[in-house]
Order: C-alpha cells, then structure tokens, then sequence
C-alpha cells in the first residue's frame, strides 16, 4: 500500500521465544489460497494448516442460535459468578508496569491501540498487517496538500476488548485473532512490544477462561509478550502519564478489588499526572441515548474518576461500537470511540451523540454520518448479505399459511375480498392460527429496540403485522399458481376437497403450493426484515446495532497510534482504512514481516482520519 515503509530489521533470531504452537526458529511464512493456507518451513514441509475465516454472519439460524445461548449462559454467569474476585486473591499483580524510563534518546514514546479485533481475516489481517510495520508514512484524508506524517509502532499494544467474535473460546481466539496477527509479525527484535488486553462482553462469554490462558499467562503472541496477571491493569508512562484498563465484566461493573488496585495505583501519582482511561464500552456515548439519568457504568466511572483518580483524565479511550467518533470538551479533554479493529462496522449517524451530558461535543466521525446512512440502505438488499437469514422466514411464511389454508387457488386478484373471507373463516374455525399469529406480533415486539421507548409496542406490531400480510399474499400467490398457474388440480368437485385426478394430484398442488410459499418467504422475508431495519436506523435512529450485524460490513476500520514526545505532549493519530483489501500475495519476507501483501485495486491505502490531536 502507498504510505507504508516497513524497514524490516534482517537479524538472527535471538529475540522473542515463540509460542508453543510456532514452528520452530528459522524462516516460516504463511502461503495458500484464501480459504486453504499451511505453514511452510524451509524445507519445504507445510504444517499445522490454517482457515481464512469470513466475516461472522449474525443473522445465520445457527449463529443467531448460538449467540442467544452464549448471551443467555453468560448473562446468568455473569449475574452469578465473578472470575475477577479470584483472580485478584490467586493472581498477584505489581501495581503497574512501569514504562516511564524506556524512553529512545529524542525522548518519544510511542503505543498502539486497537479495540474489537478477531473478526474476518480481511479486516483484521488488515490491521494487524499496519500495526507490525515498524514506521507508517501517513497523510491526512481529503487533505493531499497537508504532507505525510511519520508514525512508529508502538512499543505497547493495548487491545481495548472484544478480541474474538461471536464468542470466546481457545479455538476461536487461535482462528480469528491469533493467526491474523502472527501472519502479520511472527518475531520482533529486542526490546519486543509488550501486549496488554482489557476484555469485552464477547470476551466474558466463557467467563474469561479462554481470555487468561491467552492473554494473564506470560505467554508471546505475534512477537509481543503479555505481562498483566488480571484482566485489568496500569501502566506508567513518560512524562507523568499513565494508562488505565478497567475491566467492566458483563453487567457494566467495576468490582471492589479493582477499585482497591486503582486506588493503589493513584497513591502513586502525583497531582499534575495525566491519565488516559481505557474502558471496553463508551459510556458516554450510551449516557448520551439512554432515557434515564445515568447509566451504572457512567457512575462507575465517574466514581472511578472523580474519587480514585481525582480529574487527572485527559483522554477517554473506548471500542464496542465499532467505527471511529471524537468528542471533545472546552478544555480540550477527549472522549474517542475507536472500534475498528477488525469487527463489522456501526453505523455513526445512530445513535445520535452530538453533544454529551457532560458537555462534549462530536468533532469527528469514520465514516461520516451521511455515508453511514448510504451504508444503512444495503439493508433492502438483505439476502445479498445474509442470505440463509431467509430460511427463518421462509419457515414462519409457511407455518403462517399452513395455520390458515383456504381453498382460494383458483381466485384471483379480482377476488380479493373473497380471498379474505374465506382466510378469515378459516382462521375462526382454528383458533390456533390466531395463537400463532399473536406469538409473531408479540415475538417481534420483544424484538423491538428498548430504545424505541413507549412506543416498542407499536414498531413490534406493525412489524409483525408485515410479515404476516407479506405472508398472506405469498401464500396465496403460490397457491394460484400451483392450481391455477400450473394446471396441478385444475378441476375441483363441488365440495373444494378432492380433485378429478386423484388425492396424488391434491397431494402435489400441496407440495408444490408449500414450496413456493416457502421460496417467496425466503425472498420476501428478508426484505421486509431490511425494511425495517432500515427505516428504524435511518429515521427513529435505532436498531443500530441489529441494522448492521447483518451486513457484516469488513470496511471503514481503524486504530490508535499515540506518541508521547519529549515535552510531554501526547500526539493522537487516528488511522483509518476505508476499505479493506479482499485479494493478498504471499511475500517471503520472513518472520519479521507480514506474510502477505494487498493484491487488491479497490482497496485504499492507510490515512489520518483526522489531523493529529493533541493534548
């Protein structure tokens, strides 16, 4: 890509030992098709074969299944378990790790940030590819004439949460996490990066046990070695800096012990220190579109801030929404969502968060909130992005009409009216078709976004209300063209129950009548899903996350590069990829370098989202 150097280092391998899982030392690179890759060493022997994953497709039966449960067994762990109160009695950890000496001789320091990882190889390769190039040469976006500016990596990298999608578990993280990034950089030379992580709610589904395995163990992965013992931590930075990750489980709690720690850690700073907080949730952004004063996590944090580390935030760091938006106070203080690590895309324009309660003001958005609302269009095209999310509505479409099967083959548009009385009478006679009827109106309602408010009620039902009528007609259009179209039953006796050729010519204009009741169902279906996703997002400003889960979008990401010079000043770069490549090219650059380079026209070259923020 234009803009990058990567000055690989060529030295022997004396540095970071490899995980247990890496070949051992000698060149190994990553080589295959998209789908198909293996590990070739320099013998030539492939081992230990890797899968390319794709994008997770939410609305897929299975997956939406899944994630149901996984929500559900982690809601009642969370509720009743918390790994967090062990950790801190079993796992000792220093009251902060201390980088306030590592300083090059001009006096910068620099670290990286990234937040909601671990999602399609395109994406999070993407990333992971720019965050193991020793320098990125980048200019700022839509201003060509404001030169390039010079960025190193850094040497921490902070995960801000959400390493892995859908949910947790060890073969998940090594598929969709740590394959991408070792692809990217298998070995650093000393001093290698150090790697510290703050888990997020998708982290929490396993309790977090895949989460310390990986992550609290003093293990290596991608050439960076992890150091923290507990899933929270603080780091000392140059010049009176500090980084604090919190850890706010599922229920958007801070726990006593990690309180306690925090308030080890502010005995250690002085009063003109500087923190930056790093949170797995924007709670500013979710104070801002909540209805109620307040959210437990914003008082959490603001306890946090305002008796534990007593105002001295500068920058508020946060992912889970996964784009980029800065707001920014009248002192110049920063609240930044950065999310883009590797994760679908949310839209910006919804929720809205212009101004926050607190007084800070939107100055940025990736991408801008016209294009995300260009983005939440695809949604009309639904099946185009989830396709098998049809069979669920195909499968309602025909229960609906089997529930009220009439005789109204044989009439058509002109008989409208009878078509409806004869629905209707069937409907009376099977008070069931009612039932199933009422649980899909009353199903979609508990669907509805909360944030809809006292009207939930009524999104739900008009909902509902489309599906079924959309059921109706497709139900009835397959039926006259079974019967009438097709000619299957083309003569009814007086009593509309047999057929002249037999009960097998009945039998078929059913099967055939089921069928394209179940094929429109599949195609109509989901566009009317996308309908209302669509006008929810666009016009009423939610299902903001629902709107974009099924599009599965792998563009618009982004990351932090943060740099602290030799006057203190600390330097945000705020990196953006506006589209991510879909095609790459094995290189043999050997361990020190990405495995593949882009081999895609379409795809953009890194840049500045904005200019350079500094505090």
């Amino acid at each position: 890509m234009a803009g990058e150097r990567d000055g690989v280092a060529r030295t022997k391998e004396t540095d970071s030992p490899p995980r247990e899982e890496t070949p051992p030392a000698g060149r190994a690179w990553v080589v295959g098709s998209r789908n198909e890759t293996a590990l070739i060493s320099d013998s030539g022997t492939a081992t230990r074969p890797q899968k390319h994953a794709g994008m997770v497709r939410w609305l897929h039966p299975a997956q939406l299944l899944r994630t149901g449960l996984d929500a559900l067994v982690a809601a009642v762990f969370g509720a009743r378990a918390d790994h967090r109160l062990i950790e801190a009695v079993v796992r000792p950890q220093e009251p902060y790790f201390d980088y306030s000496q590592e300083t090059p001789p001009e006096g910068d320091f620099w670290l990286d940030y990234v937040a909601d990882t671990g999602d399609g190889w395109d994406s999070t390769y993407t990333v992971a590819r720019l965050l193991a190039l020793p320098r990125l040469q980048l200019p700022v976006r839509g201003q060509p004439r404001a030169g390039t500016h010079d960025t190193q990596r850094g040497r921490v990298l902070v995960f801000g949460g959400d390493g892995v999608y859908p949910g947790a578990s060890r073969e998940v993280y090594e598929e969709r996490l740590v394959q991408p990034y070792e692809a990217a950089m298998r070995r650093t030379t000393p001093p290698s990066p150090d790697l510290f992580m703050i888990p997020g709610n998708h982290d929490w589904y396993d309790g977090l046990s895949a989460f310390m395995r990986l992550f609290c163990a003093n293990r290596w992965i991608a050439g960076r070695r992890t150091r923290q013992s507990r899933s929270y931590f603080a780091l000392k930075l140059p010049h009176r800096w500090w980084l604090v990750g919190t850890d706010v489980q599922l229920n958007s709690d801070i726990d006593v012990p990690q309180v306690e720690y925090f308030r080890q850690v502010a005995e250690h700073m002085g009063p003109d220190d500087r923190v930056i907080l790093c949170n797995a949730e924007p709670a500013w952004i979710l104070a801002a579109t909540q209805r109620r004063k307040g959210s437990y996590l914003e008082n959490n944090l603001e306890y946090l801030q305002e008796k534990v580390l007593g105002r001295r935030i500068s920058l508020f760091l946060a992912g889970d929404l996964h784009h980029y938006r800065r707001h920014e106070d009248a002192a110049g203080r920063q609240k930044i969502t950065a999310g883009g690590g590797g994760a679908f895309l949310h839209p910006t324009h919804a929720p809205k968060a212009h101004v926050l309660r607190d007084g800070y003001k939107l100055q940025k958005s990736f991408p801008d909130e016209r294009t995300s609302r260009g983005l939440a269009r695809k949604n009309l095209w639904l099946i185009r992005y989830s396709p098998l999310f049809g069979l669920m509505t195909g499968a309602l479409y025909l229960l609906l009409a089997l529930a009220a099967y009439a005789e109204v083959g044989s009439l058509g548009v002109s008989r409208l009216g009878d078509v409806v009385m004869a629905v209707a009478n069937s409907m009376v006679s099977r008070p069931w078709t009612l039932v199933l009827g009422m649980a899909t109106i009353g199903g979609l309602i508990g669907l509805a976004d909360a944030a809809f408010g006292k009207w939930r009620w009524l999104a739900g039902t008009l909902h509902g209300v489309a599906h079924i009528l959309a059921a109706f007609f497709v139900a009835w259009g397959g039926t006259y063209l079974a019967v009438s179209g097709l000619r299957i039953c083309p003569e009814l006796t007086a009593d509309g129950l047999s057929c002249t050729g037999g009960w097998s010519h009945l039998a078929g204009k059913f099967l055939v009548s089921s069928a394209l009741t179940f094929l429109g169902g599949f195609l109509v279906g989901p566009f009317v899903m996308g309908i209302y996703l669509w006008l929810s997002v666009n016009v009423f400003g939610v299902h903001s996350n629902e709107a974009f889960i099924s599009l599965a979008l792998p563009d618009w990401k982004n990351f932090l590069r943060l740099h602290i010079d030799g006057t203190g000043r600390l330097t945000v770069y705020p990196v953006g990829i506006e589209r991510v490549p879909r095609k790459w090219k094995q290189v043999h650059a050997g361990p020190y370098a990405p495995a593949y380079e882009p081999d895609d026209r379409k795809a953009t070259p890194p840049a500045l989202i904005e200019p350079p923020i500094r505090l």
